[in-house]
């Protein structure tokens, strides 16, 4: 098969969608992850991020969306402690997603303190142990947070596909 060129703007119509969303991950000083719990889906506990505008990074994305989810002003360098790859989100959804998940350290006490929710995002926070979060959360969410707390233990990213195949750590 020979190689066509086409001009840039043909080439991308020709690729795959996909959207991304960025957060941070913050453990209080116990090492507790801290989560946020959707207002949409009580069932479904998130970290401070969502979706990139137009024109951000993954970085800026996450330190906007956790300053208007939780008020904290995140001032830390990036660290990536993985990436998450979502395909086959339904009809109504027609692009992959793409995750970027950071490090945001760990919060003190004063920070959890005060932390004020955007209650249109999400109805309450919560810290708890690995365990007590494996009881209560569904599998596949629970294993992107034991990724996400294992990169950052061991220095090692992580990267999980999560779709109709399941999830893939």
């Amino acid at each position: 098969m020979a190689n066509i060129w086409l001009p840039p703007v043909e080439y991308v119509a020709t690729l795959p969608r996909a959207t991304a969303y960025a957060c941070l991950y913050f453990t209080d000083t116990r090492g507790r992850p801290f989560q946020l719990r959707a207002s949409y889906d009580t069932e479904l506990w998130q970290w401070p991020g969502g979706n990139m505008d137009p024109g951000e990074t993954p970085w800026e994305t996450a330190v906007r969306e956790c300053h208007e989810e939780t008020g904290i002003t995140f001032a830390g360098e990036p660290r990536l402690l993985g990436t998450h790859f979502v395909t086959d989100r339904g009809e109504d959804w027609p692009a992959n997603h793409i995750g970027f998940v950071f490090d945001g350290g760990e919060l003190t006490d004063e920070q959890i303190a005060g932390v004020v929710l955007d209650p249109e995002e999400h109805s309450e926070y919560r810290l708890r142990t690995l365990d007590e979060w494996e009881r209560e959360m569904e599998p596949g969410e629970f294993t992107r947070l034991a990724g996400t707390d294992r990169a950052r233990r061991t220095g090692v990213p992580f990267y999980l596909e999560t779709g109709s195949e399941g999830d893939r750590p």
